[in-house]
């Protein structure tokens, strides 16, 4: 299972939101640079970037996303109003992976180009969910989409691998949503990764004994509850 540290950044800074509300936001540091290159030093598989801002459609930190990922070595997967086929483009030019949400549910088209440009293992689908019905647009609106099938209606489609966060456990620390994690990462040909709510080094253990493909490691990590090195040696 893959170690993966977020770096959410809001006007340059490196943040948590609790449920994606900005008025519950808690500013880390105003150093992002210097955050990516600890988590990489510390053996992190894999750095999950995040533009809050783009995401929220308030602001963006396009250029400050390019500057993380050329100061990297280990892979980089870019997310956060990814929304057009220009910037995906530009994302993928420079990043490992994107990961789409809003414009995978809402474009089909542009989904199915990109598919056939850069191919399955470049792309995350995004799958957000409050209650098992997925959510878009910085989670703003709810799509009534049930969540298996919508993870079933894109492995048709050619996509496997899916981030999964049940948008009520994100930033709480309350443990993470196993039950639909359970569901999603028993379809068949799918890898998911688990986002939302790890709070100790158990947690971590119970999504590696869901079989899944990776966890996002967010607050967890900037409160000092667990460290990668911890994690890495479930994982």
């Amino acid at each position: 299972m893959k170690i993966i540290p977020a770096i959410d950044l809001m006007e340059g800074k490196v943040v948590r939101l609790i449920k994606g509300q900005q008025e519950k936001k808690t500013i880390y540091s105003d150093e992002p640079i210097k955050i990516a290159k600890q988590w990489e030093k510390s053996g992190a598989d894999l750095i999950h970037l995040v533009d809050l801002d783009a995401t929220l459609g308030i602001g963006s930190n396009w250029e400050l996303v390019k500057k993380i990922v050329k100061e990297l070595s280990i892979p980089v997967q870019v997310a956060g109003g990814l929304r057009d086929e220009a910037i995906i483009t530009e994302a993928l030019n420079i990043a490992s992976k994107v990961v789409l949400g809003t414009l995978a549910f809402k474009n089909k088209q542009i989904l199915k180009k990109l598919l056939s440009d850069f191919g399955s293992d470049r792309i995350v689908v995004s799958v957000d969910h409050v209650d098992g019905k997925i959510v878009v647009d910085g989670w703003q609106e709810n799509t009534g989409k049930n969540l298996i099938e919508g993870i079933n209606e894109f492995l048709e489609i050619g996509f496997s691998e899916f981030l999964l966060t049940n948008v009520n456990r994100d930033g709480t620390l309350q443990g993470p949503d196993l039950e639909f994690l359970k569901k999603a990462c028993a379809i068949s040909g799918t890898k998911i990764i688990a986002s939302g709510g790890i709070s100790n080094i158990n947690d971590v253990l119970q999504v590696k004994n869901c079989n899944a493909y990776g966890v996002i490691l967010g607050k967890v990590l900037y409160e000092n509850k667990i460290s990668i090195e911890e994690a890495k040696k479930i994982a």
